[in-house]
């Protein structure tokens, strides 16, 4: 059978694309490397003398499950509907801000567990020949040094299999181990002995900033346990601290729990620690196979000159000051799979605003779920790239958020379905939160329920649509079905509305941010009304409801263009209150969603385009990566290349986090990473409407290169080469029954169609669109010219 052929040199046989490495240990935690199992995360410093290794588990949140809602909401929801219809902005606001803000009106936020501090015996001389890498195949951190003509060799890595943390010490002289180790916590945690090899820590999470003055001083209570098991030595606990002498290697195994999960989150830690077991190699070989056969699904190689012989901090340095290097782009699309893999697992909660790797105990926007763009972001990724299990977590939360959203939309609107605003936390919370300006927006749940339509369609598993999906979906068409308002003009419109964060200024002066009906919402509604239609019809199901939403869905405004070119982002043609603003959340439509296309509405696709002119080049991290997959839509691959350059010199820090601000290192936002890397992927790979289409927005210095494993709608995986900037090979392989359609580049052409190296007979090859008829588990090669 044909394989699809490696176009690019291989300058090295000890070639490590997948890696990144360094010559010196951390010296700030955006120079630390990062691990995780989904629900412990870990970022290990490297240090020689002084090792810290910060530590995380994802459900150790301050704050309580309690009732946040604003009991005036109810009786003032029509009114300030009726301000905005009136045109009075400034009077609805302020009449939200007192009746439908929850009290108290901020989330607690999500903390740090704390740090393990190792503190190594002296030697003589200096450390030299150090290195340190992240090994993204493996999951593997390791350091490497010769001191006092020792060589020490150490490894941590975040296993998923036993759930545990595991740091291995060796060295190549015996009985040269020496060191102290304890755990530690800014505040709220103290570790004391828990046997003779082994100390605990007990803690709770309390918020402690002045934002959350009317929080009450409570949070998740948990525990991390820590066991030395050495071989030769010894090995003694005390006051809270473990000594270790003369060992010849050491394992450390660390286990977390809070009672978020576990009545006793001590008992939890020592059962999973005695679970582990004593020979290190095969926890770490069974780590190695469970991680390696989820992370080896996908292969990208961009470019035809290998670099990693270069430290990565060195490369982002070159690349900053124009050194050409797309294998560059390869690794930091890679390194956001690994972070999706180490930060979202089946079992454990979703990937929050900086995934689970958080250092403080007041991080920025109380690292929580904000779901008005940057939670959705951190799974756009999900399916294309090939880690579908990895958005389940995001759908427990949904689950749960829909018990919290129907007594919201039961007690705040007077209504039935399930709603969520623009923030969540651990808790599901619901309620509109911070402020009337941000949260009124009123279609986060909305905007969540459509990601269970995308595994869906990426995986065609009816089942899931029947049992999980369409209920989820159908809940939240009927919140916002109930809570459409005639305008009078035959117009329905959703409201309170909000384009997120972005305010407009009325042709009077006056300022706003709540409307109604802004574009957004509208384009949210019509997908979610489109997907539930979609999905009654397969199921065969809910036919009056359908007719419904079909009778509601024709009365939605339609999208307008203003007077400047471009897509209007309220009903009104109003001026931005900050024309250069992050959000560019009225292009929902072009991406994540599809209603708008070059090829099918061109006038529409040229309004977005002239939207995003006038927006400017995003400014934060996470608007240039939404703004990539925006431009790959439009099939404008400069723009899309440049808005990846844009984030890999101004806020990539030297392990790959994405800082928020151009050239500040923090704060750290994850979503600027998972929304590069589904960026990438839409340059590479499309499928969104009905047809597979390969590189349809690759920057112009991709001219070379390959991929293996990416997922299309329908249930393919796909791989594909080129060469000159032009397709040569792909391979399609189907997890399904079905029908499939190729779009061909322009100025090529199919030259072959092969099943098992013979030729398949009877396919047309002399259109734009390929049609191939594919059964479950068939594989089919595509050769062009």
């Amino acid at each position: 059978m044909r394989k699809i052929v490696l176009l690019m040199a291989v300058a090295s046989l000890n070639a490590q694309p997948n890696r990144l490495w360094y010559r010196q240990a951390a010296a700030e935690w955006v120079e630390a490397m990062p691990v995780g199992n989904g629900r412990l995360g870990a970022m290990v410093f490297g240090g020689a003398v002084s090792e810290r290794i910060q530590l995380n588990e994802d459900s150790v949140w301050s704050g309580e499950k309690r009732d946040r809602l604003n009991p005036e909401g109810l009786k003032h929801i029509a009114i300030i509907r009726r301000l905005l219809l009136e045109g009075k902005p400034r009077e609805a606001e302020e009449l939200a801000e007192r009746t439908m803000i929850a009290i108290p009106k901020r989330l607690p936020p999500y903390q740090t567990l704390g740090d393990l501090q190792i503190e190594f015996a002296k030697v003589d001389g200096e450390p030299v020949d150090y290195q340190r890498s992240l090994d993204l195949e493996t999951g593997l951190v390791n350091s490497r040094f010769t001191a006092g003509g020792v060589t020490h060799e150490r490894e941590v890595f975040a296993t998923a299999v036993h759930g545990v943390l595991m740091i291995r010490l060796t060295a190549n002289r015996p009985g040269a181990i020496r060191f102290q180790a304890t755990l530690t916590r800014p505040a709220d945690a103290t570790a004391a002995t828990a046997g003779p090899h082994s100390i605990l820590m007990l803690g709770e999470a309390i918020a402690r900033d002045a934002r959350h003055p009317d929080e009450r001083r409570v949070g998740t209570g948990f525990a991390a346990l820590l066991e030395a098991r050495a071989e030769g030595g010894t090995v003694r606990s005390e006051a809270g601290r473990l000594h270790v002498e003369g060992a010849d290697a050491v394992t450390l195994v660390l286990a977390a729990s809070t009672r978020f999960r576990a009545e006793e989150p001590a008992s939890t830690c020592r059962n999973m620690v005695r679970a582990v077991p004593a020979d290190y190699a095969s926890v770490r070989a069974a780590h190695r196979a469970e991680h390696e056969q989820l992370f080896r699904r996908v292969d990208l190689q961009l470019g035809s000159e290998d670099r990693s012989g270069i430290p990565t901090d060195e490369r982002i340095r070159q690349f900053r000051a124009g050194q050409s290097d797309p294998q560059l782009a390869a690794l930091y699309f890679q390194f956001g799979r690994y972070l999706l893999m180490a930060s979202s697992r089946p079992g454990s909660l979703p990937a929050n605003l900086q995934g689970i790797w958080n250092e403080r105990l007041d991080p920025n926007w109380e690292s929580k779920y904000t779901i008005n763009i940057n939670t959705q972001m951190n799974y756009w990724a999900a399916e294309v790239a090939n880690l579908p299990e990895m958005h389940l977590p995001l759908f427990d939360l949904v689950d749960r958020m829909r018990v919290t959203g129907r007594d919201t939309a039961r007690r705040l609107y007077g209504t039935s379905g399930f709603v969520a605003h623009h923030n969540t936390n651990i808790w599901a919370d619901t309620v509109p939160v911070d402020g009337a300006i941000w949260g009124t927006w009123m279609t986060g749940g909305a905007w969540l329920s459509l990601h269970f339509w995308d595994h869906y369609e990426f995986s065609g598993d009816r089942r899931f649509l029947e049992q999980r999906a369409y209920p989820v979906l159908k809940e939240a068409s009927q919140f916002l079905l109930e809570n459409l308002t005639d305008n009078g003009k035959g117009e329905l419109l959703l409201g309170p509305s909000i384009s997120p964060e972005v305010g407009y200024v009325m042709p009077d002066g006056t300022k706003g941010t709540m409307t109604m009906g802004a574009t957004m919402d509208t384009e949210i509604t019509r997908t979610l009304f489109g997907r539930v239609i979609e999905a009654s019809q397969i199921l065969g199901i809910d036919a009056g409801y359908r007719e419904k939403l079909k009778a509601a869905r024709s009365r939605l405004p339609a999208f307008r263009i203003g007077r400047r070119g471009q897509l209007q982002e309220w009903l009104e043609d109003y001026p931005e209150q900050e024309p250069a603003h992050r959000h560019v959340s009225h292009l929902f439509a072009l991406f994540p969603g599809r209603a708008i296309s070059p090829r099918h509405t061109p006038e529409l696709a040229a309004a977005a385009a002239r939207s995003l002119e006038l927006r400017g080049d995003g400014n934060v991290g996470w608007s240039r990566a939404w703004m990539m997959s925006l431009y790959a839509r439009l099939r404008d691959r400069g723009r899309a290349g440049a808005m990846l350059a844009a984030l890999l010199r101004e806020h990539t820090n030297p392990n790959l986090f994405d800082g928020c601000y151009a050239g500040r290192p923090l704060p750290f936002q994850i979503d600027a990473n998972f929304g590069g890397t589904a960026g990438i992927a839409e340059m590479l790979l499309q499928s969104q409407e009905g047809e597979v289409e390969f590189l349809p927005a690759i920057p112009p210095d991709w001219k070379a290169g390959q991929f293996r494993g990416l997922r299309a709608r329908g249930g393919l995986t796909v791989d594909a080469s080129w060469t000159g900037g032009r397709l040569s090979q792909a391979v399609l392989t189907s997890s399904a029954d079905g029908t499939q359609r190729v779009r061909v580049p322009d100025g090529l052409r199919v030259s072959a169609v092969r099943s098992r190296d013979q030729v398949v007979p009877g396919i047309d090859t002399a259109g734009r669109t390929l049609t191939l008829k594919m059964k479950r588990g068939e594989r089919l090669e595509l050769s062009f010219r």
